[in-house]
């Protein structure tokens, strides 16, 4: 019997969904997104960090909405035809919590084996290098694979919505972003 080579031992592909968002190509899990919805009005909710939109009624249940570029500190694109909420499952010490995530546009779903994950940089990525699984070619370029378990982390939100200076509060001193965010 032949060895198998390593190249098909580690054949087994992962499929991930590509969005933009200011300008930049991420890319989630397949497996963690449960549908995409056209962009909505979300309702604001007091006191919670700009990055956190608000919520949105899905057939019923009340989903939070987080805006990747505010979180990343990244310009913010206008709404158009193509933005989009990704609803996505996300791990927590709870169990799964579902969250809308806002994209500037849905692009694909790739394959990508393990060998082709170029591991996170330690410098030069516009998100934090915690936040990353690692780096996917496509096209010739770069597609910042996000690790969503820690992108929308249940405990970061709580403490984000927690600490007095992340509240995004109307005259109190914050960016414009903050005071109104542009899109919503």
């Amino acid at each position: 019997m032949m060895p198998i080579p390593s190249a098909a031992k580690t054949s087994e592909r992962t499929q991930f969904l590509t969005f933009s968002l200011s300008g930049g190509e991420y890319a989630i899990a397949v497996l963690r997104v449960r549908e995409i919805i056209e962009h909505e009005e979300v309702t604001r909710v007091p006191s919670t960090p700009a990055f956190l939109r608000g919520v949105i009624n899905l057939r019923g249940a009340v989903v939070p909405v987080v805006d990747l570029a505010r979180k990343f500190r990244m310009p913010e694109s206008p709404v158009t035809k193509r933005t989009c909420i990704i609803i996505v499952e996300v791990e927590s010490e709870n169990g799964r919590i579902v969250l809308g995530v806002l994209a500037d546009a849905v692009n694909q779903v790739v394959d990508f084996r393990p060998e082709e994950i170029e591991p996170p940089p330690s410098f030069g990525a516009p998100v934090r290098v915690d936040y990353l699984r690692g780096l996917g070619k496509l096209n010739g370029e770069f597609v910042l694979i996000l690790d969503t378990d820690r992108v929308l982390s249940a405990g970061e939100l709580a403490d984000a919505a927690s600490a007095p200076e992340a509240a995004a509060v109307p005259g109190a001193g914050g960016s414009s972003i903050a005071a109104n965010g542009g899109r919503a």
